[in-house]
């Protein structure tokens, strides 16, 4: 299954990086998970939260590689396929610093949207 980029931001982003994207670049698809299926999606299972992203070719963008590597290892061994994880360093962009995970995630957009992101991995 082909499908370009289009992000989901996990709990510990705040949503005002959405915001912000939305506001200056509308072409590029992002939510966050607290406005994402109304919420329901906050405090899940890893494993819920992947496949309905799958289903939905939403990129999962979170802070959480120690749960969350494992996991894509795990499926990758079992042959199961996600729409894409991008690990955001501490150290590149911490929590508090919107304007740089803003600037941070349209630089990847502009430069890896129209990839095939099932399956991949990336870090900033």
């Amino acid at each position: 299954m082909n499908h370009v980029l289009a992000f989901l931001l996990d709990e510990h982003i705040s949503p005002v990086v959405a915001d912000r994207l939305n506001a200056s670049r509308t072409e590029i698809p992002v939510t966050s998970l607290q406005a994402w299926h109304g919420g329901a999606f906050l405090g899940v299972d890893d494993s819920l939260l992947l496949r309905t992203a799958f289903e939905e070719r939403r990129t999962l963008v979170t802070y959480d590689k120690r749960t969350l590597w494992p996991l894509l290892q795990d499926w990758a061994e079992q042959g199961m396929h996600h729409a894409g994880v991008v690990f955001v360093s501490r150290s590149c962009c911490p929590p508090s610093n919107i304007g740089g995970l803003v600037r941070a995630l349209t630089s990847l957009w502009d430069s890896q949207s129209e990839r095939d992101w099932t399956d991949r991995a990336v870090y900033l």
